[in-house]
């Protein structure tokens, strides 16, 4: 039995075609509905949840940054419903609706649509990348027309990016999401492909991630040194 689920939902009927519909690449941005309480769950711990909130809303507008003139087709794939009326402009993002009961389970189903809509090399990454320019997604992209498989390790022991020119699901089975040995054990699956290790990044999931980082400071001016 596959990992992929035929898992239907009314809130996944509209997608939109506009942007780069005879590109072979395909951008996978996984997010987070940005909603009081429900994102940013431990950083929300030492700032606050409402502090948390604008954060993730200014990380999600960096991510529009870098990728709405990247050179690809670009999906978001939304946690709990579509908006129509957001920061994601139709106009260059289509807007889909994660499906499965885990993180592992919904980037498999993301990536076995795009590879079933013909396209040819797929990367996929999360929202909360600050670290993350234009210029590292076209390199990804540019590696993956000579290699089968592209990672970007985080510093937390996981990944900030994955793609793929083949569906490889070891990768997403058996794994502790949000653990610290997702990359050990996705490197293990890709031991013996042909891959490229991109630049050591880190993503944004606690306080200590972003306290000394000058871009964030007005955020936290209410936490106590």
């Amino acid at each position: 039995m596959g990992i992929i689920q035929s898992q239907q939902n009314k809130h996944d009927k509209k997608t939109i075609h506009f942007t780069l519909a005879s590109s072979k690449d395909l951008l996978l941005i996984f997010t987070r509905n940005p909603e009081l309480g429900k994102c940013k769950t431990r950083l929300a711990e030492t700032v606050g949840d409402e502090a948390a909130l604008d954060i993730y809303k200014f990380l999600l507008r960096h991510t529009v940054s870098i990728t709405e003139n990247l050179n690809a087709a670009k999906q978001v794939w939304y946690s709990e419903e579509i908006w129509d009326d957001d920061i994601w402009d139709d106009a260059f993002y289509d807007k889909k609706l994660q499906k499965g009961d885990h993180l592992g389970v919904r980037m498999a189903n993301a990536f076995q649509e795009g590879f079933a809509s013909n396209y040819e090399r797929i990367i996929i990454i999360g929202s909360d990348m600050f670290d993350l320019k234009q210029s590292d997604l076209e390199n990804a992209f540019a590696q993956l027309k000579e290699n089968d498989f592209v990672i970007g390790p985080a510093e937390d022991g996981g990944y900030y990016l994955l793609g793929m020119k083949t569906f490889k699901s070891e990768l997403f089975r058996d794994k502790q999401w949000g653990s610290k040995t997702i990359l050990e054990d996705t490197l293990e699956n890709l031991k013996d492909e042909k891959l490229v290790i991109l630049e050591e990044r880190n993503d944004v999931d606690v306080y200590e991630d972003i306290k000394d980082d000058r871009a964030f400071q007005h955020f936290l001016k209410h936490i106590g040194k």
